[in-house]
C-alpha cells in the first residue's frame, strides 16, 4: 500500500480541496501518513495568491523535495500556484514530478498513478470547469468543526486580485448538494459549519438568477446536530437586508461577519475596483451593529496600494478608528502579474508598504486590546477546541477557526472537544482571552 503525505497551504477554500483529495486517495486504497519522512508520495497543495504565499509554496516544495533522498518517490505540486505557473514549475523546480491544477484535483489518483509509472504528468484544465460534487472527504480540522465551500472562483475582478485568473469565474454549487454534504458532516459529529467561498454573498446568482445565501443559511440551520453556522467573506455591497435579518433571527448563526473592505479612502477604493465607498462602509457597519446586537465584524485591509498617498493612508487608519473593527487583518499590497493594479503608476517601495502595514496592524492591536478589556467579567458561550499546558481552549461566536484569537480557560468539569460551555472572562490580552468555566 503506497503511503501518501500532504501539505496544505493557503486559505480554507484550498483546505477543502485538500480534504477532498485525501478522501479520493483513501478511497483508492492509498495509506495517508502525517510524517513526510514516511511518505512515498508527497502532495503540496500550493497557494499562489500573493508573493509571500508563492514564496512559501516554493520553499515548501523544496523542503519536501529533500525527502526524495529517503522514501519519497514522487513529489506532486497541486493547487493555485500549480494552476497559475505550470510551465515555470516544470522549468524552475525539476524536483516536482506531477502538477495538478485547481479544477482537476478530482483526478489526483490518476495523476499519481501515472507519476509512479514514470510519467512526468501535468494535469491542467480550464479555470471555469465545473467541479465534481459529492466527493469523499477526510477532514483535517478538529472533529467538531468543518469548512463547507459553497462556490468556486470569483467574478468581482478587483484590480489587485489574481483569483479570477487562477480559479475562474464564480460558480455556485447547487443548494441540494451543499445540504447533502452538510448533513453528512453533521452525522460525522460536526457541530460548527464555517461557510466559505471567495464571496459568499453572491451565492446563487449564477445558478438561480438571484442571491440565495440567506435561504441557504436557513436550510443549514435546520440540520440536526449543527449548532453553530458561521459565514466568511461577505462582500460589503452585497450584505443586504435579507442576509442581515437571517443572521439576526436564526439562533444557530453566530453573530459574526467577515467583511473585507480593503481601504478607507474613496479614490483608492475606486482604483481597487471596489463597489463601495467609505460612507457606504460606515453605514453598513453601523446598521449591522444596530440590527444585530453584539455582532463581531472581521475585515481585511490593504496598505500601500499603487499611488496611495500619505493622506490616503491616514484615511485608512481613520476608518479603523471610526468603525473599530473587532478583528482586522492587514496586508501589504502585492503586485500580481496579470492584474490591472500591477500596471498602475505609483508603485510604492516595499519598505513603505511594510511600514504602513505595520502601522495599521499596531492600531488594530490597540483596538483589539480595548475591545477585549470590555469583555472582562462577561460570560461567553465557548466551543471547546482542545487542551494544552493545563488549560482548555476554544472560541466564542466572535472567533473563527484559525483566523482569530483563542479563549483559554480553566475548568474542574473536564469538558470534551466540541462541547459548548460557559466561560467567564477574567483577563484580556491584546488578542487572546483568559477565563474560567462556570456551570
Amino acid at each position: 500500500m503506497t503511503k501518501i503525505g500532504f501539505v496544505s497551504l493557503g486559505c480554507n477554500k484550498n483546505l477543502c480541496d485538500t480534504e477532498n483529495m485525501l478522501g479520493l486517495l483513501a478511497e483508492k486504497g492509498y495509506e495517508l501518513v502525517n510524517d513526510p519522512a514516511e511518505a512515498e508520495v508527497i502532495v503540496v497543495n500550493t497557494c499562489g495568491f500573493i508573493d509571500s504565499a508563492k514564496e512559501e509554496s516554493i520553499n515548501t516544495i523544496l523542503e519536501m523535495a529533500e525527502y526524495k533522498k529517503e522514501k519519497c518517490r514522487l513529489l506532486v505540486a497541486a493547487g493555485c500556484m500549480a494552476q497559475r505557473y505550470p510551465e515555470d514549475i516544470r522549468r524552475e523546480l525539476p524536483e516536482v514530478d506531477v502538477i495538478v491544477g485547481t479544477t482537476v484535483f478530482d483526478r489526483i489518483a490518476d495523476a499519481i498513478e501515472a507519476g509512479l509509472a514514470g510519467e512526468r504528468t501535468t494535469l491542467i484544465d480550464g479555470m471555469d470547469k465545473e467541479i465534481p460534487d459529492c466527493m469523499p472527504r477526510i477532514r483535517t480540522t478538529p472533529p467538531h468543526v468543518a469548512y463547507i465551500k459553497i462556490a468556486e472562483g470569483c467574478s468581482n475582478h478587483c484590480t489587485y486580485c489574481a483569483i479570477p485568473n487562477i480559479r475562474g469565474r464564480y460558480r455556485s454549487r447547487p443548494m441540494e448538494n451543499i445540504i447533502t454534504e452538510a448533513e453528512a458532516l453533521a452525522a460525522d459529529g460536526v457541530k460548527e459549519l464555517i461557510v466559505v467561498a471567495q464571496d459568499t454573498t453572491r451565492y446563487g446568482e449564477d445558478l438561480y438568477g438571484k442571491r440565495k445565501i440567506a435561504p441557504l443559511l436557513r436550510e443549514l440551520c435546520k440540520i440536526r446536530g449543527i449548532e453553530w453556522v458561521r459565514v466568511h467573506y461577505s462582500y460589503p455591497e452585497a450584505v443586504d437586508g435579507e442576509l442581515i435579518e437571517t443572521i439576526k433571527d436564526e439562533k444557530k448563526i453566530v453573530k459574526y461577519l467577515d467583511i473585507p473592505v480593503q481601504h478607507g479612502d474613496d479614490e483608492v477604493l475606486r482604483r481597487m475596483g471596489r463597489r463601495t465607498d467609505r460612507a457606504q462602509i460606515i453605514g453598513l457597519i453601523s446598521r449591522l451593529r444596530e440590527e444585530i446586537p453584539g455582532v463581531v465584524i472581521r475585515t481585511s485591509l490593504i496598505a500601500g496600494f499603487p499611488g496611495e498617498t500619505e493622506e490616503q493612508f491616514q484615511n485608512l487608519l481613520s476608518l479603523m478608528e471610526e468603525v473599530r473593527f473587532d478583528r482586522t487583518g492587514v496586508f501589504a499590497y502585492s503586485a500580481e502579474e496579470g492584474t490591472p493594479a500591477a500596471k498602475l503608476p505609483g508603485q510604492l517601495d516595499d519598505e513603505v508598504k511594510e511600514e504602513r502595514r505595520a502601522a495599521a496592524m499596531e492600531l488594530a492591536q490597540r483596538l483589539s486590546l480595548e475591545r477585549n478589556r470590555r469583555l472582562e467579567g462577561a460570560t461567553l458561550e465557548v466551543i471547546v477546541d482542545g487542551f494544552e499546558d493545563g488549560l482548555f481552549y476554544g472560541r466564542s461566536g466572535g472567533e473563527s477557526l484559525e483566523a482569530d484569537p483563542l479563549i483559554y480557560f480553566g475548568s474542574r468539569l473536564e469538558p470534551q472537544m466540541g462541547d459548548i460551555v460557559k466561560v467567564k472572562i477574567l483577563d484580556a490580552q491584546e488578542y487572546d482571552l483568559y477565563g474560567e468555566q462556570v456551570e
